[in-house]
């Protein structure tokens, strides 16, 4: 484009002739030039079908433009005063662990939102990452959605099957073709995990779910110093920055992009979802902010709960006569601790502080560039504090390194203790121990995943809109959810709910407004009755009463007996705001009431069937849901193929398996990854070193099999790793084999291996390993196998 221009301005005449199609246009009729001014935006009828479809195109019967009249210009706008909307979400965050709702960890954006708008002390979600983000992003109950857990965990049942249905059509989507700018940044856990390849499909990815923009990860949760980055669909490299922290340049992305919308189109709202992969495991921040919390948790978990629950009534969180629950007798009093485990135990607490701290800095950075902007006080910001409870998935003593802990191994303090000067740095993947969640769900019971209790499903919310709260500072007490966050954005753009996307009919949102609430502290509740259901641990509200009947905890991944012995309890909330006093032996036809309602809710949103399983449906065929290599026995890949997800690819985990490369050495060709699944934290690898063949199998960085061939001389060489195990039960070991040209050159001995899953955010590498390294023998980064590589082939045998 610009060649050409460059080139008409040597053109002869050039100058007369614009000077002469400037003259005509001064002299031509308002009515005969293009009505750029004049526009026909949607009536409120026009919105209830989406896309929404212009006026019929006039016949026009003039022939000369310069005398016919152009009709208005047809424009999807948002409706006149619609605000610009920010959603910020935490992840894995308790109601007792803000300094805003009486907790120990400074979060002075959060405060400073709280005096400006209002802090909501009944507001709930599902219990877990990928269900409640579904709900908030449709207004539809997450089973619903078809997003009753986790993509990665899902059934062929309605209601689990991990792919959201043409029916839901997402807020985002409802906004974008209501005139509204639209972005995410950080967590997306909702795509279903067989459709994360680079093959896609793409339908159920950000961009295509309602964001013009989308800049984050599609996993549940991401190394923040080496994360696995998609702008749009497409993977990127991870900026190379010595200090690079994941937080921060997703928050710069944000900033950058609200900055551009403003420049550009300053009359069109937008709507910025940011979505921190922060505070979900891996706890990973620079060390001057968890030193800034040094020895502030030497009290323990039990004194923490306490100080907390005076703190939140004093603070006017909780009501006066509320109850603090008691510890479960399944985690142990902080007294019973070791020195050495108490010493291991502040330090995770530290970070976590210091991770959530950094965290609340960043989004004041983004909430100061709104306000630079000059667009904060047309901003309805919501700043949601978890999508679910605290997590408890870092097992009795924390870990050192959570991909442990989600295979069911729990950590020990001779394991631990090393680690604990370099807790949150790049070479930990760390999550804290069970207690400190439970501490830090004060004042309730349990925790993340226990969607029974309030300890996994209240968290805190604060929602500013300048010129709309009545009482700034004030709590609101209304009893709401998640789904009820998408209704109150539309009634406060103007937008109705619609009836028909692209031609299908659309089920209505299960939520409902919260905008009642705003201005009347004592408005009277408009959701009565609310379901949670999480791994068989499942709860009905109703009318101020509560029936809950827990059947599982996080960290024991074997499932319990049959969920239908579980034993229901009953708490009336409106008068027991923790859910403290059990009523069931004493009102069994109250109780008797409420699970009637809850098998009502269970059938109407597609919870039934109940599912026990955990670690059993990571395994995509006895989960039934689809799978890419279902029947295959081999796979060929080649090189540049990278960040392949587990989903994607053939299944070694327990099972006989080859992995052959061919490659072409030249003289020099003595170095790089060949292939490589998982990183520093569990994987295996193989690669060349100093002329040698190298074979690693990474067992979550405490054991490590190494087998190496003589060096290879030039010329082409064909490799082959072989693992037949010991026995076919998860975690088994076995023997290991190293072959080149056909010719074993090593042999091995594994005492165990991963049992369920490599990796949360490293995926499969070919001819490179992009993300943290799976061996020590090579760097991050400048990894890339030197020589030819023509394929890799994986057999399963």
């Amino acid at each position: 484009m610009n060649t050409t221009f460059r080139s008409l301005r040597r053109l002869p005449h050039l100058k007369t002739i614009l000077a002469g199609l400037a003259l005509i246009a001064l002299n031509t009729p308002l009515s005969a030039q293009p009505a750029t001014q004049r526009v026909l935006a949607p009536s409120l009828a026009d919105r209830l079908e989406l896309p929404i479809a212009g006026p019929a195109v006039p016949t026009i019967t003039e022939s000369d433009a310069t005398k016919a009249v152009a009709p208005p210009r047809f424009e999807v706008r948002a409706p006149a005063g619609a605000p610009n909307v920010v959603i910020i979400l935490l992840d894995d965050f308790g109601f007792g662990q803000s300094s805003t709702f009486g907790g120990p960890i400074a979060m002075p954006n959060i405060d400073r939102l709280a005096a400006q708008g209002l802090r909501f002390n009944r507001f709930h979600t599902t219990a877990l990452c990928s269900s409640t983000r579904s709900a908030l992003l449709t207004g539809r109950n997450a089973h619903e959605n078809n997003i009753g857990s986790l993509p990665e965990l899902a059934t062929s049942f309605p209601g689990n099957t991990g792919t959201r249905p043409l029916q839901v059509t997402p807020l985002a989507e409802i906004l974008r073709q209501n005139g509204y700018a639209t972005a995410a940044f950080g967590k997306s856990h909702e795509t279903p995990s067989w459709e994360r390849g680079p093959t896609g499909p793409f339908a159920r990815w950000p961009t295509f779910s309602g964001f013009d923009k989308f800049y984050g990860f599609v996993g549940g949760e991401d190394d923040q110093y080496a994360p696995v980055v998609y702008d749009g669909t497409i993977v990127i490299d991870r900026p190379k920055k010595l200090d690079y922290h994941f937080t921060v340049d997703m928050t710069d992305k944000a900033i950058e992009w609200a900055r551009t919308v403003q420049s550009l189109n300053p009359e069109k709202p937008f709507f910025l979802y940011y979505a921190t992969g922060a505070t979900h495991a891996p706890h990973h921040v620079p060390k001057e902010w968890i030193d800034k919390y040094k020895g502030k948790f030497s009290m323990g978990w039990d004194k923490l709960r306490e100080e907390t629950f005076a703190r939140q009534k004093a603070l006017g969180i909780i009501p006066p006569d509320a109850k603090l629950t008691a510890r479960p007798k399944e985690i142990p009093a902080w007294d019973s601790m070791t020195p050495d485990q108490k010493r291991i135990l502040e330090r995770q607490m530290e970070t976590f502080a210091g991770f959530a701290d950094h965290t609340d800095a960043q989004i004041g950075r983004l909430i100061a560039s709104l306000d630079g902007m000059g667009v904060l006080d047309n901003t309805l910001i919501f700043y949601i504090l978890g999508d679910n409870g605290a997590s408890a998935e870092g097992g009795p003593l924390g870990t050192d390194n959570e991909r442990r802990a989600l295979n069911g191994i729990v950590a020990t303090a001779e394991q631990v203790l090393p680690k604990v000067e370099q807790w949150g740095a790049p070479s930990t993947y760390p999550h804290y121990a069970v207690a400190w969640a439970w501490a830090g769900n004060t004042p309730f019971q349990w925790t993340k995943q226990v969607a029974s209790h309030f300890g996994g499903t209240r968290n805190g919310m604060i929602v500013a809109w300048p010129g709309h709260i009545g009482d700034p500072r004030a709590v609101r007490s209304q009893f709401h959810h998640v789904i009820d966050v998408a209704p109150t954005v539309l009634e406060a753009a103007g937008i109705p709910e619609p009836k028909k996307v692209s031609g299908i009919a659309q089920r209505p949102m299960s939520g409902v407004s919260m905008a009642y609430t705003f201005k009347d502290a004592k408005a009277k509740d408009r959701r009565t009755t609310q379901y949670f259901e999480m791994f068989a641990n499942r709860a009905i509200y109703d009318k101020g009463w509560v029936a809950a009947a827990r059947h599982s905890i996080p960290w024991v991944i074997e499932s319990p007996a049959a969920f239908q012995e579980d034993k229901w309890e009953l708490y009336n909330i409106d008068k027991d705001f923790s859910q403290a006093e059990d009523l069931a032996a004493r009102q069994p036809a109250k109780l008797k009431q409420l699970q009637a309602a809850f098998e009502r809710e269970a059938i109407r949103n597609h919870v039934y069937p109940i599912d026990i399983r955990r670690a059993e449906r990571f395994n995509a065929s006895m989960a039934g849901r689809p799978d890419l290599t279902a029947g295959r026995k081999s796979m060929v890949l080649y090189p540049g193929m990278k960040r392949l997800w587990e989903d994607v690819v053939l299944n070694t985990i327990n099972a006989r398996h080859a992995v052959t490369a061919d490659i072409e050495l030249r003289a020099d060709d003595g170095e790089g990854v060949i292939i490589a699944q998982g990183g520093r934290f569990a994987g295996w690898a193989l690669y060349m070193k100093d002329g040698r063949a190298h074979y690693e199998y990474n067992y979550f960085g405490d054991e490590r099999t190494k087998l190496a061939s003589p060096v290879l001389g030039p010329g082409k060489h064909r490799v082959t790793y072989e693992f037949v195990p010991d026995a076919s039960k998860p975690g088994s070991g076995g023997a290991a084999t190293l072959s080149v040209n056909g010719r074993e050159v090593a042999r091995g001995q594994m005492k165990k291996t991963v049992p369920f899953s490599f990796q949360a955010t490293d995926g499969m590498d070919v001819g490179m390993d992009l993300g943290t390294p799976v061996s020590e023998d090579y760097a991050m980064g400048d990894n890339a196998f030197k020589g030819r590589l023509n394929s890799v082939r994986i057999d399963l045998k």
